[in-house]
């Protein structure tokens, strides 16, 4: 590696390792979320059927006492539920601002992986043009020492 590509080098490492942490961060936020979303349907599941399993038994028989826990407890399962889709529209709301960082830690660190191959590819056509110098150059004294050595067979001659 050309000593002039050991500060892009440095950037690359420390943009890949920010990168590297927001995908940790987008990673644990979708397991939140997906925990949190879960619970959501557990909740909303359970409502429907303890509003199923008592509403039956309200048909049947039931009295105003337990008429008000009925209602009470449904009340606080709709409370419950509505703090659980604001947790899971929280969630969202982290989940795509962590996105967004993810995507521009990414980009970042594919232009300068970009950067250092253009600066790699300058590199390495300054080398090649200085050998093609160096050979040309080479090439052209092996000329002239023919055609002096030329010269000089022929004013012996």
């Amino acid at each position: 590696m050309h000593p002039s590509l050991h500060p892009l080098m440095l950037a690359l490492e420390v943009a890949e390792r920010d990168r590297d942490q927001a995908q940790s961060t987008v990673l644990r936020l979708r397991h939140q979320m997906e925990a949190s979303e879960s619970q959501a349907r557990q909740l909303e599941d359970y409502r429907r059927d303890y509003q199923q399993r008592w509403g039956e038994r309200f048909q049947t028989q039931g009295t105003v006492q337990i008429m008000h826990c009925y209602h009470g407890f449904m009340s606080r399962l709709d409370q419950a539920g509505s703090h659980q889709q604001a947790a899971v529209q929280r969630l969202q709301h982290h989940l795509d601002q962590a996105l967004q960082v993810l995507r521009e830690r990414e980009m970042r660190a594919a232009s300068i992986r970009k950067l250092i191959e253009r600066r790699q590819n300058e590199l390495n056509m300054a080398r090649s043009r200085q050998e093609q110098k160096l050979t040309d150059e080479q090439a052209s004294r092996i000329a002239w020492a023919r055609r002096a050595a030329g010269s000089n067979d022929l004013a012996m001659a």
